[in-house]
């Protein structure tokens, strides 16, 4: 694979004035921006970030040498940024921040005064002359953060009951923003209206699916939202027939086809910056047709590791595997457990110019430029080991199959990351040991698992405790102890547990992840040589100290993430 650092890194601009400014030394300069570099991180960005220089020392060194005013963002009222002038993506991508219009100048906010290139696409996109503000880089990200998001919340606000019929919707393959109109006949407004309205409070919830279920003599909708699935509607239930229709019509299905279950895809056009897929599966029923929609948000993928919900000691051991040339790296948990989402902000690191990548999925759930995504099709013969045959005659970096589910897929997986290739997938079972035990009951010769994979990742999702309601509970010391927390912790122990407030569903807001990391090491490797099951290689990982699912969870009660009972949910089997 193509180094993705180089040694021998230039140094200029402001890493070279922090340097006489004897703010870092020559070597830790170095290895900053090599590091900046490999994360895909602006360099200000990752100074701060790490702790290793303050954001107001910064500013301050940047404007004394390169005569840039230097601003304090908190003076300026969030309300009066001109963000309608430049695209989201532009600001995100430079981490810069127009603040201020006065006539055809533009005022730009930048932590770093060099990046010119930024205020050079900037003055493109919009035509006006560009101006930078020195600001300090913690502050600028924090108002950026808050003014997009208010800018997409305010996308939902602002659609009208009027807009709800014209809503840019698209089909899985026939263009964007082209309904056909069937179904679209005065009768079928109020019917039109009704499910955007019900698609468009899904995504503003955060839900992950949508069920539309009939039943005999009621029909109901029902959103997953952080992983339970809550009631939200019972529209008639003489509707059911006309509800699947819409949705058929919307994601380009056979409306004339009820015996048969069909899988389509819809594209609805939130605002000029987003767009939400969702992938849509019908099913036939007794009483009608089952419709359920999984919404795939792209943002998701962009999320950063950093959010996922890593401990810091887990994230470095992600990352180190992730640098490797070669190998594979296996993610594991059940349906719904974010496996994708981990998959994908893995390969969004791996994705650079120098990096070519190919995944075959099951569909493809997030579309990420700069990777060549295959959708398998067993009917066609295209399958998981089919796709991964022709990955490698197409000169890969880093492959990505969406489940080795047979012996075939998983000799040509580990063949792939022998030869010189780094390889990532997923696997359903419930802990990282049990992963390499399933390996080897598909028929995986030991040696070639032992030497070829280097990390397994076992994951969970639990529902995050609402900031601005979560209470102190009040546990007994021994049950606390029959939990798994150690004694000598549980006198000074605060658990949080939920209460419920207008701003969260029953105490809960978000979810967050429990992840088990477990590096394939020497020892790990001699017991699968030697035909070690899933318990002994269980046994060898608590020695060395990696913290299983459930060491993982309590560390997250013990940080006030989320509460005990939904560890215990998610955790416990």
């Amino acid at each position: 694979m193509t180094p993705r650092s180089g040694g021998n890194t230039h140094l200029s601009g402001l890493i070279k004035q922090l340097i006489t400014s004897n703010l870092i030394e020559e070597q830790q300069a170095r290895s900053v921006v090599e590091e900046a570099q490999k994360k895909k991180k602006h360099l200000v960005s990752y100074l701060v970030e790490e702790g290793i220089i303050s954001p107001t020392k910064i500013a301050a060194t940047a404007s004394e040498h390169f005569g840039t005013p230097f601003f304090d963002l908190d003076a300026i009222d969030p309300e009066v940024i001109p963000l309608g002038i430049v695209d989201e993506k532009l600001i995100r991508k430079h981490n810069a921040l127009p603040i201020l219009r006065r006539g055809n100048r533009l005022f730009v906010a930048l932590s770093d005064p060099t990046n010119l290139q930024a205020l050079d696409e900037i003055k493109f996109n919009t035509g006006v002359s560009t101006e930078a503000i020195l600001v300090e880089e913690d502050k600028l990200k924090r108002i950026a953060d808050k003014v997009l998001s208010a800018q997409q919340a305010s996308a939902f606000d602002n659609l009208a009951d009027t807009d709800l019929d014209t809503l840019d919707i698209g089909g899985d393959e026939e263009g964007e923003g082209q309904d056909s109109g069937v179904g679209n006949g005065e009768d079928d407004a109020p019917i039109v209206r009704y499910v955007n309205k019900i698609l468009l409070d899904a995504i503003n919830l955060g839900a992950s699916d949508v069920h539309f279920e009939p039943y005999e003599k009621m029909y109901r909708i029902r959103l997953r939202q952080d992983g339970i699935l809550r009631e939200v509607a019972t529209p008639p239930v003489n509707l059911s027939a006309r509800f699947s229709a819409r949705l058929k019509v919307m994601s380009r299905l056979d409306i004339s086809e009820r015996r048969v279950p069909q899988d389509g895809r819809i594209k609805m056009r939130i605002s000029k910056n987003r767009a939400i897929d969702f992938r849509v599966s019908t099913c036939p029923t007794l009483f009608g047709e089952k419709v359920v929609l999984r919404i795939l948000d792209p943002s998701s993928a962009q999320l950063g590791i950093d959010a996922l919900g890593y401990e810091p000691e887990q994230k470095a051991i992600y990352e180190a595997a992730l640098s490797q040339p070669q190998g594979m790296i296996l993610v594991t948990g059940p349906t719904g457990s974010g496996k994708t989402v981990s998959l994908y902000t893995g390969l969004n690191i791996l994705n650079t110019p120098e990096c070519n990548i190919s995944t075959a999925e099951d569909p493809a759930e997030i579309n990420l430029p700069g990777v060549n995504q295959v959708n398998v099709n067993p009917k066609a013969g295209l399958t998981f080991s089919t796709a991964l045959r022709a990955f490698l005659r197409q000169d890969p970096d880093v492959v990505m199959v969406g489940e080795i589910r047979d012996l075939e897929t998983a000799e040509i997986a580990i063949k792939a990351s022998q030869t010189g290739h780094l390889v990532l997938s997923t696997l359903h079972t419930n802990s990282a040991p049990e992963t390499l035990s399933r390996l080897l009951n598909m028929g995986v010769a030991p040696f070639n698992i032992a030497t070829s994979v280097q990390l397994v990742i076992a994951q969970r999702l639990a529902r995050r405790l609402c900031e601005q309601c979560k209470t102190r509970a009040e546990i007994p010391t021994e049950a606390l102890l029959a939990e798994g927390f150690k004694k000598e912790e549980v006198e000074d122990l605060i658990v949080f547990e939920p209460k419920g407030c207008n701003r969260c569903t029953g105490g809960y807001k978000g979810r967050v992840g429990i992840y088990q990391v477990m590096p394939i090491s020497d020892s790990i490797g001699r017991i699968i040589m030697s035909g070690g099951n899933a318990i002994d290689i269980a046994d060898q990982a608590k020695k060395e100290e990696i913290p299983d699912l459930r060491a993982s969870g309590l560390e997250k009660i013990r940080h006030g993430v989320t509460s005990l009972a939904e560890v215990n949910r998610v955790t416990k089997d």
